[in-house]
């Protein structure tokens, strides 16, 4: 599959894979493997570098992905670029997902807040991949912001409802001179393909490969559907058109009907009239 550039990285999987909700840290380590992901993103408020123990960090091998802390749990730009700040003491690099959430019942990402914090934190150099609502401005004001990609919803977190916001999802991708990376609301690997299909250039699932009956079968089914999207975005896929279109030509069936017609029980001049009421 051809590469994923992002700022100046570049990656073979186009599927990132969150760490929320996995029965158990060795079951994550496995299903990330199985996903064959190389950018993982991690909630900050998981992380305890004091009690490494209980890390989340201590089952993801930092030297195979790229890590990518994110801020949930902020609800404003002053606390996003707080966390952000305390994910690069940690060492947690500068690559980081930019998530405001003010509502903690829908879990909607605000867009002012978070063009905001984008503005002052790619000033201060970090990579800014920005999770916001499928919003083609907010996405075109983020890139002008200096954002490394942008981060469309598909649907609510962890819904699992698919690509609900597919029309405008596909005016970002249509504008978009940065990666788009389709997260949140991707239930299934089907889901997952149709954004490839689309154009999106990756896609982000957590918990549908977390809570699946078998995380590692669903990681590894969200890595096929993914590079299969992608391979079918690359090889052109048709339009589609209202009516019906034969895939073999009629120009032959007249010669094929020329010699005398058989119908059992019947004549020729019984397959003439049959043929002329347009039944043959």
């Amino acid at each position: 599959m051809d590469k994923l550039t992002i700022f100046n990285k570049q990656f073979r999987s186009r599927l990132l894979v969150g760490t929320g909700k996995f029965p158990s840290g060795p079951v994550m380590r496995e299903s990330l493997e199985a996903s064959e992901t190389e950018i993982v993103t991690v909630a900050l408020r998981r992380v305890n570098l004091a009690r490494p123990e209980q890390d989340i960090l201590s089952f993801i091998d930092r030297n195979r992905f790229t890590l990518l802390p994110n801020t949930s749990g902020a609800r404003n730009a002053k606390e996003a670029i707080l966390l952000a700040h305390l994910a690069r003491e940690a060492g947690l690099g500068n690559w980081l997902k930019l998530e405001v959430i003010p509502d903690p019942r829908y879990l909607l990402p605000d867009p002012i807040e978070t063009w905001e914090a984008a503005k002052t934190l790619t000033k201060e150099g970090f990579t800014v991949l920005p999770y916001i609502q499928a919003d083609p401005v907010l996405a075109r004001k983020l890139t002008e912001a200096g954002c490394a990609t942008v981060m469309p919803l598909a649907a609510p977190i962890g819904s699992g409802r698919g690509l609900r916001m597919k029309e405008t999802i596909r005016i970002i991708i249509e504008q978009s001179t940065v990666p788009v990376i389709v997260d949140a609301g991707i239930g299934s690997p089907s889901d997952a393909c149709e954004a490839m299909e689309m154009g999106a250039d990756a896609v982000l699932v957590n918990t549908a490969i977390a809570v699946a009956e078998n995380p590692v079968k669903m990681a590894e089914a969200f890595r096929l559907a993914v590079e299969a999207g992608r391979k079918g975005f690359l090889a052109g896929i048709m339009g589609e058109q209202t009516g019906a279109e034969a895939s073999s030509p009629y120009d032959n069936i007249p010669d094929l009907l020329s010699p005398p017609l058989k119908i059992r029980g019947g004549s020729p001049e019984r397959a003439g009239r049959a043929k002329g009421r347009g039944e043959l």
